[in-house]
């Protein structure tokens, strides 16, 4: 049994290490959206250049994160969220170096498989090194000083971009590196489940999701040019997706064991997951695009101006769980979506010289208070859907939905909203553009909200570990969390 007590000094050091580690990948997810306009000014980069900037990251980490947590699994989880570390700093010295558009996206890519490597392993290091007495409060820490990155990432992106440059957003995540694995080797505990040692992983099932999600991407984005081979890589995709149902339906040790998704609860939640995360993954991306395109910001007026939705979250999200434990889901899951999508239909008054004060700051505090609403109790209720030893499989399967639903609606959104490639440098098309793009991001919350009414039920008060409520991202649910007591099917 993990027996660390947080108040020791090798409890602090494991807290200090796995708040770093996460840390990187959560900046990185944050702080490059503001950097987009320099970045495409620099490399003379179109839009579709700046999608794949966000989205070759999103598609490996998405695509490979399950396999990731299993490698910590048979492997050891200190030894791999070390190599994903190390990884993840190479590869952002690479980005940092790009010296063209297609090095940048395949360094981001390179990232990405970091990313799958040492964002599981953060949070199973603690629950597998801290005592059980200990465990809530140290996931509650993990998730608060996360949040505090979160909150930072936009404005020192924006500082960043201002100042040294944007190199610096990849550049310094190599100190943070260099900080972060010597402290692991020497004071967090290696830990592994011995059962995983029997099994074979699943690197087909692996490789059949990121292809589909890769192809899928891929003829989504470059879709203007209607050419022959986005047509076939859009069937590619599609049957590569096929194909990976079928393989995980059949395997006997799947990466995502499809009978998870008989407990209608799981479903229904993953769906909602879909809807709201789309919507996220659009609006951070045009957002950030719009204040400085449209309304004049500088990179770090752009990133200030985005805090308000993450302090926001940082400072109410453990209550709106208590609620949400008190109450039941589906009210918060169905009045969160709601909130959000009026915060992005009042981000229509958002334009050229718009005021801060009367139309920037209302949209985001109407979109922050949909998230607070809207973010822990959707996590919880993943976690008291299953059995308690699919309580990480299903944290894990959420969390690779939410990303993915993100990238695809970072390929999808301009294709929709009839953004053309230079629209970016010409802020009245952008502007157009972005309206559209909005008012579809709302349509996907009602949804979503639509789908929790529908299909959500109440769970009894006891499903839910208070520690699963304190999750303090913004942008992704939590990859692991401590089980729920009941599954609710």
């Amino acid at each position: 049994m993990p027996d660390v007590r947080l108040s020791s000094s090798q409890g602090k050091w494991i807290l200090l290490t796995t708040v770093l580690g996460s840390s990187m990948a959560m900046l990185d997810s944050t702080v490059v959206n503001v950097a987009l306009p320099r970045i495409g000014e620099d490399l003379d980069a179109d839009l579709a250049a700046l999608q794949w900037t966000v989205n070759a990251y999103m598609l490996t980490l998405a695509g490979l994160i399950l396999l990731g947590g299993s490698l910590g699994d048979r492997y050891g989880r200190r030894k791999i969220f070390v190599v994903g570390v190390v990884w993840f700093a190479a590869a952002s010295l690479l980005c940092g170096l790009a010296p063209n558009a297609p090095v940048l996206i395949a360094a981001r890519a390179l990232q990405g498989v970091g990313g799958a490597l040492l964002t599981p392993g953060s949070l199973a290091l603690i629950q597998a090194s801290f005592h059980p007495d200990d465990r809530g409060r140290a996931v509650g820490l993990w998730s608060g000083f996360g949040g505090i990155g979160a909150a930072v990432g936009p404005f020192l992106g924006g500082w960043l971009v201002d100042g040294p440059g944007w190199r610096w957003v990849f550049l310094l995540n190599v100190p943070v590196a260099l900080l972060c694995a010597p402290i692991a080797v020497r004071h967090v505990p290696e830990s592994g489940d011995g059962r995983a040692e029997h099994g074979r992983f699943d690197v087909l099932g692996a490789v059949l999701g990121a292809l589909a999600l890769a192809f899928v991407t891929y003829a989504l984005i470059e879709a203007r040019s209607g050419s022959l081979a986005v047509v076939a890589t859009a069937v590619a995709g599609i049957a590569a997706a096929v194909v990976f149902v079928v393989v995980e339906k059949r395997r006997p040790d799947p990466m995502m064991p499809l009978d998870i998704f008989a407990s209608k609860q799981f479903t229904a939640v993953n769906l909602v997951t879909l809807c709201v995360y789309a919507a996220f993954g659009g609006f951070f991306f045009l957002a950030a695009l719009q204040l400085q395109v449209v309304s004049g910001y500088s990179a770090l007026g752009a990133g200030t101006a985005l805090l308000p939705t993450t302090v926001l979250m940082l400072l109410f999200s453990a209550r709106s769980g208590a609620l949400a434990d008190r109450i039941g889901p589906r009210i918060p899951l169905t009045a969160g979506p709601l909130l959000c999508a009026a915060g992005m239909l009042l981000m229509l008054r958002v334009g050229e010289d718009a005021s801060y004060l009367t139309d920037v700051l209302p949209a985001l505090l109407v979109l922050g208070l949909g998230m607070v609403t809207l973010v822990a109790p959707l996590t919880a209720t993943v976690l008291a859907s299953v059995d308690v030893a699919r309580a990480g499989l299903a944290s894990g399967v959420n969390n690779a939905a939410a990303r993915a639903a993100g990238l695809i609606a970072v390929a999808a959104l301009p294709l929709v909203a009839g953004m053309g490639e230079e629209a970016y440098r010409s802020p009245g098309a952008f502007d157009d553009a972005f309206g559209r793009a909005m008012t579809v991001c709302a349509g996907l919350l009602v949804l979503g909200a639509g789908v929790a009414f529908a299909t959500v039920r109440q769970l009894p008060p006891d499903c839910v570990r208070p520690e699963c409520l304190h999750h303090g991202s913004v942008m992704a649910p939590p990859l692991e969390g401590r089980p729920a007591r009941k599954r609710l099917a």
